[in-house]
């Protein structure tokens, strides 16, 4: 059989029996008897045989595929997302394939098509937010999906799963500013994208709420791309601005930030405070003790690809989904 595919018939002619018994054998058909059933997945094991699953497909009408598209797998927060989700959809028997975007609007749209061309069964997304066009072009195709971890606020119709960003935000600061820090260094990361408004919202209640003065010129947008935090911080040591706390829009950027700092000779947390969000050390322990918000990735996960699995059960549903998970802080080493 060297060189090509081993087919049901090579299997029956083998094992001596129909093609349709060797089918069904190997469907764990119950009218076919349990040692038959067994021999002959040995005999299909034995011989290298895998089942063809898109002449499954065209029969079920289902890939049993999903489509995960998220803007940045090399930061840990959707590498920990993407492994949940893979985990939740396998005890479903689907698959999920991962489609990176780089938070870039053209390669957003360009996974979307390839999702589709794939004829996923469904797609959890993680939008770049440049704009709703990407989404609503989903929306026509009629493919089932949910946003995950971001949402439209202006287009309600789209399905998303999401944690509390604003309380988060709220938790950070509040922290920061109940232990005694009235200046908070707020590394946001583009203002496009909900998260950011809604931790931005969170920063400014917990100020209100202290009755303290919300200082503009400490709300820095950071960028995506590896390095920006470094520099904004660096240049921030150089010009001695004022602030003794730092919250970041993530671990990584609350990383970075903690970094700089210690290169340029300062200790977190006896002169600096730094809080990020995501907790990724909840799953990789690193000996920089972050404190952190906690977002529930494995929640939000398995949410999504309940969603999914019920937009693709129920086509005929008009149920809405609009899910906000539950944030808390989880204090560690990097604040008083």
């Amino acid at each position: 059989m060297e060189g090509r595919k081993v087919t049901l018939k090579d299997l029956a002619v083998k094992a001596g029996l129909s093609v349709n018994t060797i089918s069904r054998a190997l469907k764990d058909k119950e009218d076919i008897a349990a040692s038959t059933r067994q021999m002959i997945k040995d005999l299909a094991k034995e011989m290298g045989y895998v089942g063809n699953a898109l002449a499954g497909s065209l029969r079920s009408g289902l890939t049993r595929t999903i489509a995960v598209i998220v803007s940045d797998v090399a930061n840990p927060h959707f590498g920990i997302m993407v492994k949940e989700i893979e985990k939740s959809a396998r005890k479903h028997l689907y698959t999920i394939f991962v489609i990176n975007t780089e938070d870039d609007y053209e390669m957003e749209e360009r996974a979307i098509y390839t999702a589709i061309g794939k004829n996923v069964d469904a797609i959890i997304i993680c939008p770049s937010q440049r704009g709703a066009e990407n989404i609503r072009f989903l929306q026509k195709n009629g493919v089932p999906f949910v946003l995950i971890g971001r949402r439209f606020k202006d287009e309600p119709e789209f399905d998303y799963v999401i944690c509390d960003d604003e309380k988060g935000g709220y938790l950070a600061t509040k922290h920061l500013l109940d232990n005694g820090h009235k200046r908070v260094l707020f590394l946001n990361g583009p203002i496009r994208i909900s998260s950011a408004q809604e931790r931005l919202e969170g920063y400014k209640k917990a100020h209100e709420e202290a009755g303290l003065q919300v200082h503009e010129e400490l709300i820095i947008e950071v960028g995506a791309t590896a390095g920006d935090t470094r520099s904004v911080v660096k240049q921030l040591i150089e010009q001695q601005a004022e602030f003794t706390g730092i919250f970041a829009f993530n671990d990584v950027i609350a990383w970075e930030a903690a970094y700089v700092l210690s290169k340029n000779g300062y200790r977190v947390p006896d002169d600096y405070s730094v809080i990020g969000f995501d907790n990724i050390q909840s799953r990789i322990f690193i000996p920089f003790q972050l404190s952190s918000v906690s977002n529930s990735k494995g929640k939000m996960s398995k949410r999504a690809v309940d969603i999914v699995l019920h937009k693709i059960n129920h086509p005929e549903s008009t149920r809405k989904f609009n899910e906000i998970i539950d944030t808390k802080l989880v204090l560690r080493e990097s604040t008083k």
